[in-house]
């Protein structure tokens, strides 16, 4: 089974092709092949997991899987096939944008987005922030970060959007960092459909190795001593009485 999707929006907007072929039961394969006046997007998936996107903005195909799975290659033309693909894209768009005037802007804001870091934290080890960032249309969302207020650009990166399957569009945003106590983390998302960005925070928080449980424990075993002082003094004062 091949379906095609078109969906046009409005003239400085975005023309997006879907396509999606399914296998029952076997496996789903995924191309999207999108532009926009000044922009664009062509990618691949398999099962969910991208295996091809092209860099338009540095003009190079990117193969996201890891070379230990030996990742599929679409040869050394790839980058250029997509490049034949977008300008066929912005053409098709101009001609929508004369056909389609008024057509009225779809939008879906993102929810909330969710913060966490990849590995388990650990002072003075790299790690790497993900935010998550669901339910949108049209693609993409924008995604910054700043730590303990001030913004920061190194060590960030974001994911193509990928679709859901209701229509609408996900996209994760990394940071590399390395975790000192109380510092402050925030990833902040804009989308046209918001009013105002979406802000979710993210504290570095470590538990020192055994703090914890020895300062319970210390504290049961002070309440237990108490206790037992307590019910030595009124048994001796109660065979007094008596």
């Amino acid at each position: 089974m091949k379906m095609k999707v078109m969906k046009v929006m409005k003239v400085w907007e975005l023309l997006l092709i879907l396509s999606c072929v399914s296998a029952d039961i076997i496996h789903d394969d995924l191309a999207i092949n999108g532009c926009s006046e000044s922009d664009g997007e062509d990618m691949y998936a398999l099962d969910g997991e991208e295996l091809y996107y092209a860099d338009f903005t540095n003009k190079r195909a990117v193969y996201p899987a890891p070379d230990f799975i030996d990742p599929i290659s679409y040869g050394e033309d790839a980058f250029q096939n997509s490049q034949a693909n977008l300008e066929i894209c912005q053409r098709n768009l101009k001609i929508a944008q004369e056909a389609y005037k008024n057509i009225p802007r779809q939008l879906d804001p993102p929810s909330s987005p969710i913060i966490y870091p990849k590995d388990d934290v650990e002072f003075g080890v790299q790690n790497t922030l993900i935010c998550h960032v669901t339910g949108f249309f049209p693609a993409p969302v924008k995604v910054s970060w700043t730590k303990n207020g001030q913004k920061v650009n190194e060590g960030t990166s974001i994911n193509v959007p990928f679709p859901n399957k209701d229509g609408s569009y996900r996209q994760s945003s990394r940071l590399e960092f390395i975790p000192q106590q109380g510092d402050i983390y925030r990833c902040r998302v804009t989308h046209p459909a918001l009013t105002e960005p979406l802000t979710r925070m993210w504290d570095v928080d470590v538990q020192q190795p055994g703090v914890g449980p020895a300062v319970f424990c210390g504290l049961g075993l002070t309440v237990g001593l108490l206790g037992v002082a307590a019910g030595t003094f009124f048994l001796i004062k109660g065979n007094e009485c008596s």
